[in-house]
């Protein structure tokens, strides 16, 4: 494999990694939240037992998060030096508004979070731990801002003598910021987010409600705590899963604008026309296979243009798409350059991102009903079963940012306003071998999976503990004792 292939790999895994952590720290920053609120307003103190328990998990993804997240931004330096070069002006300025604001803004409130327990006035402290989940949902927007450019860019100009874009003044900047592809792109990803810590509340509570009557022979833990944990969990899948639904409507419709091209592959429309059936399933990688598609006329169509026939519902094939744009750029890459994206990524992304959110959905109503009444779950085979509800909305969200990012190749910048466009080939450092980013791919994949191990082993460790986890001993029983991660 060359050096193109290899840093293409090398930052597809390091992102994977660390997007396991990032939506769990958005969405259960603010659940976490949104229960200690409603111990400080209730004064119960059962939901301080919760919120200590969630808490724990939040911290050890806030930490992991990091550590996966260090490398992500020296990687456009070590690997990707042409595409920093040309877009550094442009890609910089989110990038330091992340850095500067939103993540001060989550760690030094997490500190105070942590340390500020019974030091801190219960309305400060409980102010900290808000003022962390505004500080995710910011650090998300502005990742997010950069991507968007990447996809849609706006508000830049090229600068002709340095061959560099730069903002197009103030006017540029707030166009960067609220490019209309990162409004779609951040309510998408936020109601992602909430669906993930959504579903890890929810499955964790249904398993701890069986499991405490278990342990106990009484449902009185179940239903003083886990039931209402089960409760937020469950309402925020629900809000969660109609969120990405929604918002995925909208931003699927705006790419067929923007990135005809990927709307193509992922819908698998692979002939021009009008009233196009869904595409279930397709076994091709060229368009030339047998397809699966839903019994229902225009389907397709109304999904990407609220139409279900008539010449409004007309979408254009991928091949077509492809032919446009080669004709389009012919003078700048030639005639024979590919733009079509890898058509079997691209569709099945979509569809398991796709089936993930309607799933979420279907799991939440589900659970609501189970609950009912002050009902309590006491099914031992109904916790396992509900501990789906944790891993699959991770597969969901790792499905749909490989979406949008192998769904937009070839193009590292897609082309956008005044002719601003670079192929991903062109973004690469000059100064790389393929031997170079084979080590580097190597190490960071060893280092990440370890991470991942300890990742998931603290997780499942300060899970199995409950609510009612084992007393230190006292201070001449731990002079040996290695040291444990407490909050």
């Amino acid at each position: 494999m060359e050096a193109f292939d290899l840093a293409r790999w090398q930052f597809g895994i390091t992102t994977v990694y660390h997007f396991f952590q990032v939506p769990l720290t958005i969405g259960l920053a603010t659940l976490v939240a949104v229960m200690q609120t409603m111990g400080r307003r209730t004064q119960n103190p059962r939901w301080e037992k919760v919120t200590d328990f969630f808490g724990k998990i939040l911290l050890i993804n806030f930490a992991l998060g990091v550590a996966t997240g260090i490398v992500q931004e020296f990687q456009f330096g070590m690997n990707w030096s042409e595409y920093s070069r040309f877009v550094g002006d442009i890609f910089g300025a989110p990038l330091a508004f992340e850095a500067l604001l939103a993540f001060f803004l989550e760690s030094t409130f997490l500190g105070l979070w942590i340390f500020g327990k019974n030091r801190l006035s219960p309305r400060l402290h409980n102010m900290c731990i808000w003022l962390l989940a505004i500080g995710t949902m910011l650090s998300g927007f502005f990742i997010l801002t950069a991507n968007s450019f990447m996809q849609n860019p706006t508000g830049a100009v090229l600068n002709k003598r340095t061959g560099r874009l730069e903002l197009d003044g103030m006017g540029g900047f707030l166009k960067v910021l609220f490019n209309e592809t990162s409004l779609y792109t951040f309510a998408h990803t936020m109601s992602a987010a909430f669906l993930v810590a959504g579903g890890l509340v929810a499955g964790l509570s249904f398993w701890w409600m069986a499991r405490s009557k278990r342990l106990t022979g009484d449902e009185e833990e179940a239903r003083a705590y886990w039931r209402p944990a089960a409760k937020i969990g469950l309402v925020t899948m629900l809000a969660a899963s109609l969120g990405t639904v929604f918002s995925g409507h909208f931003m699927g419709q705006h790419l067929v604008d923007i990135q005809p091209a990927k709307a193509a592959a992922m819908m698998g429309v692979c002939e021009s026309g009008e009233s196009h059936k869904l595409v279930i399933a397709m076994w091709t990688s060229d368009c030339k296979g047998p397809q699966l598609t839903a019994p229902i006329p225009g389907l397709e169509s109304f999904m990407a243009t609220n139409h279900f026939s008539g010449s409004k519902s007309f979408l254009k094939g991928l091949d077509d798409v492809n032919a446009e744009l080669r004709e389009k750029y012919a003078g700048v890459y030639g005639s024979d350059q590919d733009y079509r994206p890898n058509l079997t990524v691209a569709f099945w992304s979509f569809r398991v991102m796709m089936g993930v959110g309607l799933l979420g959905l279907a799991m939440s109503i589900l659970g609501l009903y189970a609950l009912r009444g002050g009902r309590v779950n006491a099914s031992e085979f109904k916790g396992k079963l509900w501990m789906l509800a944790i891993p699959l909305p991770f597969i969901g969200n790792t499905f749909g940012w490989i979406l949008t990012e192998m769904g937009r190749q070839p193009w590292i910048i897609n082309p956008g306003e005044r002719g601003i466009m670079l192929l991903t080939n062109q973004g690469l450092s000059n100064s790389v071998s393929g031997a170079t980013v084979l080590g580097s791919m190597v190490v960071f994949t060893l280092l990440y999976t370890g991470l991942g191990v300890i990742w998931l082993a603290l997780l499942k460790r300060y899970a199995l503990e409950g609510i009612n986890p084992k007393k230190a001993p006292a201070a001449d029983e731990t002079a040996e004792a290695p040291m444990s991660f407490v909050y």
